[in-house]
This record gives structure tokens, C-alpha cells and sequence, in this order.
């Protein structure tokens, strides 16, 4: 077993949950290290919702462990460090929003109770509406300024963006990364937007089927994969199998992911860096049960 610092946010060793069903994360094992935003991706039922549930300590693991700023959680509730925006942004809806953030300074060391005031009238949200009557992009924003009013340095958010329009997307994001900016906070967002990561997000982590199939800084995720397009070719074309992660066809033409440096030497080929989503698609595609797949990576980077 390995042991963390404080250089990582959140690590995971042979991490796994199971319910009566099945696993829904089995020997997960990867590390954030701090400073980062990291997209977390995967289907439904991937296990991401599990895997933030677990660091809360809303859950125990089955196997394995996991560290929250260097400490397992356990039965004395949230990390302090720790703020977790859940995806049905759980507030009390007969409480107004000045009763909500009251309540957040009465619960939470450390509390800032005037950042916390100030993020919801920059959202334009009255203070003494109700928050049953608020819109679900207005929740999203008032649940958001009880989540950094704790003044985290891990912050994670699980699906934020859903209920939002394109405008209230791009102002949240702003938010968080204005305070990425001044703290070095580290964030763990999930989103099946793959477009709102882009430019945001420069750590990646993908689970598909319960377990981690790629993880690293999305920079040097990039570096080490080339997007191959070039006329179909047959079977066993020169590319070394190992490295390709998935291959596709349409019509008279191929587009291949190779990683690993496994596109030298080969001829004939247009050679491209990856987009993120591309990346984390053909990823996703590759380990989906679905569908047969050239390679299904499991190695942590």
C-alpha cells in the first residue's frame, strides 16, 4: 500500500464498493494531486457518484481505501476541507436563502459568511425568497455559495451543470475557477458535458464498469496519444496492437487512437493531438460491454 502526502487531494488504493447488485467500483486505484480540476467522466452507472460518496464518508468501502487530504474518512462526518455539491443539491426548501447561508455558518467551521452572501447576489438571487421557489439554475447557485463559503481546498461537484442554461454554465465555471485562482483549491468535477471541461479541467480521471481505465494530467494525457486518420487498411496494418486504443471505420476511411508512441514509423497517415472529448470518447468506447474493444487500458498514468 502506498503511502500519501498532502501533494495528493484524494487518493484511492484497490478501492472498491459493492451493493446486492454488483460492484460499482472495484480496485480503483489513482491519485489528484492538489491544484488540479479534474474532470471526472464515465457512463451512468461508472461509478462516479459512488466514488464521491465515498470520499464524503457518506459511504464505506468495501475494499481498498481512500484519503481525503491525506486522511481516510470515517464516522466524524465530512473532511472540514471537503465541500461536496451533490447533483439533486440537497437544500431545505422552506428555509430562504439568507436562512440557508445562516445555517451554513452555524454548521461549518470556518465559514465565510460575507463570500458566501456576496456569490449569491452576484447571481442575482433575492435573499429573502424561498428556496422552494427558486429556479433549479437559481438552487444551483445558492447550493454553490454554501459549498465555497466553507472555503474548501477540495471541492467537489457532482454534475453541477445540468439543470443550468449555456449563460449560467459559463458563469458557474467562472466562479469556481476565480477561486482556483485565488486559493489553489482542488476540484473534482463530474459532468457528461464533455464540452464543459474543455479549457476548464487539466486532470482527467475515467471510470467505465466500476473501474479506472485512464487518469493523469490531461496535458500529458495528449502528449502521449496521436489521432490517426488515413485510408481503411486491412487487419494488422503496421500498427503495434497494444497501442492502439481504438480503431474505427467509415466508408474508405480509418480513424485509429494510438498511444504510447505507437504511431512512429508509421506511413501514410495524417497524425493529430486529440481533443479531450476525443480522447475521453474513444476511452469510453473501447471499455463499453457493448462493443468490442481493440484495448482496454487499466494502467494508471
Amino acid at each position: 500500500m502506498t503511502t500519501t502526502t498532502r501533494d495528493a487531494a484524494l487518493e484511492a488504493v484497490g478501492l472498491g464498493k459493492r451493493y446486492r447488485r454488483g460492484w460499482a467500483l472495484r480496485d480503483c486505484t489513482f491519485e489528484l494531486p492538489t491544484g488540479r480540476v479534474s474532470a471526472l467522466v464515465g457512463p451512468n452507472g461508472a461509478g462516479k457518484s459512488t466514488l464521491m460518496a465515498l470520499s464524503t464518508g457518506l459511504l464505506r468501502p468495501t475494499s481498498g481505501v481512500i484519503r481525503v487530504l491525506g486522511k481516510e474518512p470515517g464516522g466524524g462526518g465530512t473532511h472540514q476541507e471537503l465541500a461536496f455539491l451533490a447533483q439533486d443539491k440537497p437544500l431545505y426548501r422552506r428555509f430562504t436563502v439568507d436562512e440557508v447561508l445562516r445555517a451554513g455558518q452555524a454548521l461549518n467551521p470556518g465559514w465565510d459568511h460575507a463570500y458566501a452572501h456576496r456569490l449569491v447576489r452576484e447571481a442575482g438571487v433575492n435573499l429573502d425568497a424561498r428556496v422552494g421557489t427558486l429556479s433549479g439554475g437559481q438552487r444551483t447557485r445558492v447550493a454553490l455559495a454554501v459549498a465555497l463559503g466553507r472555503r474548501p481546498q477540495l471541492l467537489m461537484l457532482d454534475e453541477p451543470l445540468a439543470d443550468l442554461d449555456p449563460l449560467a454554465r459559463e458563469e458557474v465555471m467562472q466562479t469556481v475557477m476565480a477561486e482556483v485562482a485565488e486559493t489553489g483549491m482542488t476540484v473534482l468535477l463530474s459532468s457528461h458535458v464533455l464540452a464543459d471541461m474543455e479549457g476548464v479541467c487539466d486532470h482527467l480521471i475515467l471510470l467505465a464498469a466500476g473501474r479506472v481505465h485512464l487518469v493523469g494530467d490531461v496535458e500529458d494525457l495528449i502528449a502521449d496519444h496521436r489521432l490517426m486518420i488515413g485510408p481503411r487498411r486491412p487487419a494488422g496494418h503496421g500498427l503495434r496492437p497494444e497501442s492502439v486504443v481504438e480503431a474505427r471505420a467509415t466508408g474508405r476511411q480509418e480513424t485509429v487512437l494510438v498511444r504510447d508512441g505507437g504511431w512512429h514509423g508509421a506511413t501514410g497517415w495524417e497524425l493529430h493531438e486529440p481533443t479531450l472529448e476525443e480522447l475521453a470518447m474513444a476511452y469510453l468506447r473501447s471499455a463499453s460491454p457493448q462493443r468490442p474493444a481493440r484495448t482496454r487500458q487499466e494502467t494508471v498514468a
